[in-house]
């Protein structure tokens, strides 16, 4: 018996890989099911919603995918980001195509008006093929979640929502992005993207007082000139030569979008999320329009230091930080915490290492992200599933208010930076608002 058992699974052995081979040849052989026009539709939602960054807002870290819940500030008070993901009792499960495009377009879900923290007004300029393509993707390949929406912390009467239509009333341009003329389509596909669903307007365009923003067009030299916003000073996307992105060419813009860092400067704060979530999974032919707008936009002179003339490197505070002596108190903390990584010339190592020296964010006279990045840090840029080597350390605990104004102070007049010094008190701003994030 046992030796029939034996002779049996010897022939089985001996016969399997023959097996895996015809079943292998098999599957081979079968006709693959081509795609469909309504697989190609979802595709393509899946990819517009990659360049909207609809993640960013509406995922929270170690949350489910699209079921919301994000705080973000306003002036009067807190909302948190909703459920986008099809479940039809919590979420927008429910929508038709006409009640997603009221909602994404206009502001206007089935049963409120929503704040224009979500930015419809950018999306506004979608055209309707796009909106079709990203209600097939949220209502056919996003898995449906469960979970109810948080409703705003905002004290009665502020969260009363019908002045929202008086908002939209006044500010909001509905009007689906036309291509201009005189352009050629690489521009017009990059101003697409920029005015519309990649919504940069949203980040880097000022607010009004009624926190409308004050352009949403190349038309004004305020779009996408720079605007604080949540800690943060969204940076000057405009043709400054200093602290926009004057001295930036196609190439580094178009490194920056897909790997977040170039020559010029790495990205930090919230457009983390923006290259890690969205803009590294565009394609090379969106990278490139994109790129191709914003170097046709003029500068917009926002007040900062010097525009007139494109930065020069100037070697002095490196020969000071060399001699040793005699040195401020800001050249002291620089040498102590900063130059293993930035240099002594302040070039850092780019891309890996963001330079000091000549960096836009640096040059510009808003300070509120060089506070905020030295206080609390920055998190990796992940770029194809790989985190970046040397993120920048938050240094709250170990330097005074009066060390991290020093410091940032000698930064920004070293190498010919020229840029206004910040105060202690600045610092213990930002310190106090960011503590508890």
């Amino acid at each position: 018996m046992k030796t029939a058992i034996s002779s049996n699974l010897s022939r089985i052995r001996r016969w399997f890989p023959l097996a895996s081979v015809l079943a292998m040849l098999l599957t081979a052989s079968l006709p693959s099911r081509a795609a469909t026009p309504a697989d190609r539709l979802v595709a393509r939602g899946g990819y517009l919603a990659k360049i909207g960054d609809c993640a960013a807002c509406h995922t929270v870290q170690g949350g489910a995918d699209f079921a919301g819940g994000l705080p973000m500030q306003m002036p009067v008070g807190t909302i948190y980001t909703t459920n986008i993901t099809p479940d039809p009792h919590t979420g927008i499960g429910r929508y038709t195509r006409d009640d997603f495009e009221r909602a994404l377009r206009h502001g206007v879900a089935r049963d409120h008006n929503l704040y224009p923290a979500m930015p419809y007004p950018s999306f506004s300029k979608i055209s309707d093929e796009d909106v079709d393509a990203l209600y097939a993707y949220f209502m056919k390949s996003v898995k449906p979640v469960k979970q109810r929406n948080r409703q705003p912390d905002i004290p009665w009467p502020l969260d009363m929502r019908w002045p929202l239509k008086l908002w939209n009333l006044f500010f909001l341009d509905d009007t689906v992005y036309r291509a201009k003329p005189n352009k050629d389509p690489v521009w017009n596909r990059g101003a697409y993207l920029v005015q519309g669903l990649a919504h940069c307007g949203a980040c880097h365009t000022p607010r009004g007082v009624a926190m409308q923003e004050l352009a949403l067009d190349e038309k004004s030299q305020i779009f996408l000139s720079g605007a604080s916003l949540d800690g943060w000073f969204a940076s000057n996307l405009t043709g400054d030569n200093n602290a926009g992105l004057g001295r930036w060419t196609e190439n580094d813009l178009h490194m920056f979008l897909k790997t977040g860092a170039n020559v010029h400067a790495s990205a930090y704060g919230p457009m983390t999320d923006v290259i890690n979530k969205s803009t590294q999974y565009l394609s090379d032919e969106d990278q490139a329009a994109i790129a191709r707008y914003l170097r046709s936009l003029v500068p917009s002179h926002a007040g900062d230091v010097n525009e007139r003339e494109p930065y020069r490197y100037d070697g002095e505070a490196t020969a000071a930080l060399v001699a040793g002596t005699p040195l401020s108190n800001g050249a002291r903390v620089y040498l102590t915490y900063c130059v293993s990584c930035h240099g002594v010339d302040g070039r850092g190592r780019a891309p890996f290492i963001a330079p000091l020296a000549g960096n836009p964010d640096v040059l510009g006279t808003n300070p509120l992200s060089l506070i905020n990045v030295t206080l609390n840090g920055a998190t990796n840029l992940v770029i194809g599933g790989v985190p970046a080597a040397y993120p920048m350390p938050k240094f709250k605990l170990g330097l005074t208010n009066q060390d991290i104004s020093d410091v940032l102070s000698f930064v920004r007049s070293g190498w010919n930076n020229s840029a206004p010094a910040i105060e202690a008190q600045d610092v213990a701003k930002v310190r106090a608002s960011t503590s508890s994030k």
